[in-house]
């Protein structure tokens, strides 16, 4: 009897759970759908539709800034030493400017012989023109022979070529003596400096290494398929990693393809002032080629996380979902959407950083919404 009235208590209990597992699986768990009212909105948002315009059409790239022209600079001397070094990596020269001196006493001095002996020779050659003029009266005289006169115009010729012979010297010596100043073929920037006081130069060694006219290039790679779009002179909007954007004009595509990447290099003169961009440095950017239609929104409505653009759209329900979409560029205030969007979606237009994908809002600019 104990036991009957045991398990009949058990069950009453047993009964009693899933009667109130059953009452709670069965409530609504929506606290909308319990209070027949609508969630609160997270935040308050305008909207607009995407826009099909004009746009100019353009190639992405990636590449890398160089110098548009490196001239090395070094020593046509041999075996001087230097003595002072004027500039330094970074330095703006001008076409000429004095770069570094080498040692030049003993060229000096070879250069003072040299003309003290251009002297000598000067003195005998006008005394040998003078004797050979003698000559020459008194030969008609009859006072000397032929071959006295012979010799003597032999005398003042070979006079005359010593007299060359030691320009040439002097000229040498003055070349050699210039050589002992390192000055700059162009206007430039210093981009490499090997030259150190007290170094011995040689002939042919680097010393300097300047960026001519401060020019820098933006060396591109295209895919093969994108070569016959490119022509020269085209624009290109640059963007280099230290965040400078710069303008350049396409000077000439690669004849070649490489063998290795497969892929073209298109050659682009950076136009302006560099700035903060440097040759060696990674830049991206974009080759326009022509116009096209295409689909945009406006710049705040991109939101990026983890390094992929998202859109926001609100549906009739209120509630916004998060759009994967591929970007293009931008285009004043407003960014160029290659894929994801379809042209009816209601963006919106800020705060989208704020949002979540299933997040309710309220819409106070709806009429911008329209077509």
């Amino acid at each position: 009897m104990k036991n009957h009235k045991h398990w009949a208590s058990w069950g009453l209990m047993l009964c009693l759970t899933l009667g109130a597992y059953s009452a709670q699986a069965q409530a609504p768990q929506n606290p909308t759908a319990a209070t027949g009212k609508p969630s609160k909105p997270s935040l308050t948002v305008t909207v607009a539709l995407p826009k099909t315009e004009m746009v100019t059409q353009s190639i992405p790239a990636n590449g890398t800034l160089a110098a548009w022209q490196e001239a090395i600079i070094g020593a046509e001397a041999n075996g001087l030493r230097t003595t002072e070094v004027r500039v330094n990596v970074g330095d703006w020269v001008q076409r000429g400017a004095l770069l570094a001196l080498l040692q030049s006493d003993t060229l000096k001095a070879e250069l003072a012989q040299a003309q003290a002996s251009l002297g000598e020779a000067n003195a005998a050659a006008q005394e040998a023109h003078a004797q050979a003029e003698r000559v020459r009266t008194l030969h008609q005289q009859g006072f000397y022979s032929a071959a006295q006169l012979s010799q003597a115009l032999a005398t003042d010729a070979s006079a005359q070529a010593r007299v060359q012979s030691a320009k040439a010297l002097v000229q040498l010596q003055t070349l050699r003596l210039s050589q002992t100043e390192i000055r700059a073929p162009d206007a430039g920037v210093i981009s490499a400096r090997l030259a150190t006081v007290g170094g011995v130069v040689s002939p042919g060694v680097e010393l300097f290494r300047l960026i001519r006219q401060g020019r820098l290039e933006w060396r591109a790679e295209v895919m093969p398929a994108e070569i016959a779009r490119i022509r020269p002179s085209a624009r290109a909007q640059i963007t280099a990693a230290s965040g400078q954007v710069l303008q350049g004009q396409v000077r000439m595509v690669a004849p070649s393809v490489d063998a290795q990447t497969r892929k073209a290099l298109v050659y682009v003169d950076v136009q302006g002032q560099p700035g903060s961009a440097r040759a060696g440095m990674f830049a991206k950017g974009d080759i326009e080629w022509g116009q096209g239609q295409a689909l945009t929104v406006p710049q705040t409505a991109v939101v990026v996380r983890d390094g992929f653009s998202y859109v926001y759209t609100v549906g009739t329900d209120q509630k916004v979902a998060q759009v994967k979409v591929a970007t293009g560029r931008l285009v004043g205030e407003r960014m160029q959407v290659l894929d994801g969007l379809k042209p009816d979606a209601r963006v919106v237009v800020s705060g989208g950083a704020f949002l979540n994908h299933g997040d309710t809002v309220r819409v106070v600019d709806a009429a911008s919404a329209k077509p």
